[in-house]
């Protein structure tokens, strides 16, 4: 017997509850994790419909905002405030680089478990690599892949580094790539990037 649209509607609604609180109790930015691992917890999987209910990244994206406001409003905000303010002192290291914030950070739904992201901007990726070496900053290389605005993937030279304890996942683009940010997994819009200024607005 199909399922009810009635029906559809709180499964997704249920899902994208329990992905939000995933990504805010475990750490997970994974949306797509998120969910799948949201399925699999309600028994939502290898049903027929599982997929049509599965939630899209906006909804799980307000879901967790939600949540945030319910369960963590007594310590969230001093959190993200934190993560900030490192950001900030991130950014005018890298300011060479134009750096420009972007993710949860910026979103305001970052927790305890999250990294700092920044995209930066280079000639090259060595400019990056002898920048972090003569300032002795200890990185780990890696790429991270993301979606263009054409709908196509790219990968991207990524630089990971921790200060004051916190992680941060630098992101290397070519200098022209300043105009046209990434789409943004949440909405398919082009993904949000604040200036240094921005950030500090929000301090």
């Amino acid at each position: 017997m199909p399922s009810s649209p009635t029906s559809d509607k709180r499964i997704r609604q249920q899902l994208a509850m329990e992905a939000a609180r995933i990504m805010a109790e475990e750490g997970v930015n994974d949306y797509q994790f998120a969910k799948r691992k949201a399925a699999t917890r309600l028994g939502a999987v290898g049903s027929r419909n599982s997929l049509r209910n599965l939630p899209r990244n906006d909804e799980i994206q307000q879901a967790l905002e939600e949540y945030l406001r319910l369960f963590k409003a007594d310590s969230q905000p001093a959190i993200l405030n934190k993560l900030r303010q490192i950001a900030v002192q991130a950014m005018r290291l890298l300011q060479k680089f134009s750096p420009r914030l972007v993710g949860s950070v910026l979103g305001g739904t970052a927790s305890e478990h999250s990294n700092i992201n920044l995209h930066i901007f280079a000639d090259t990726p060595k400019d990056v690599i002898l920048f972090l070496m003569n300032e002795r900053i200890p990185y780990e290389s890696a790429e991270k892949t993301l979606i263009l605005m054409n709908g196509e993937n790219a990968s991207y030279p990524m630089y990971r580094f921790t200060l004051q304890g916190v992680v941060l996942e630098v992101v290397v683009f070519d200098a022209d790539d300043i105009r046209q940010a990434p789409r943004s997994p949440i909405d398919g819009h082009p993904m949000k990037r604040a200036t240094l200024a921005a950030v500090e607005g929000l301090l």
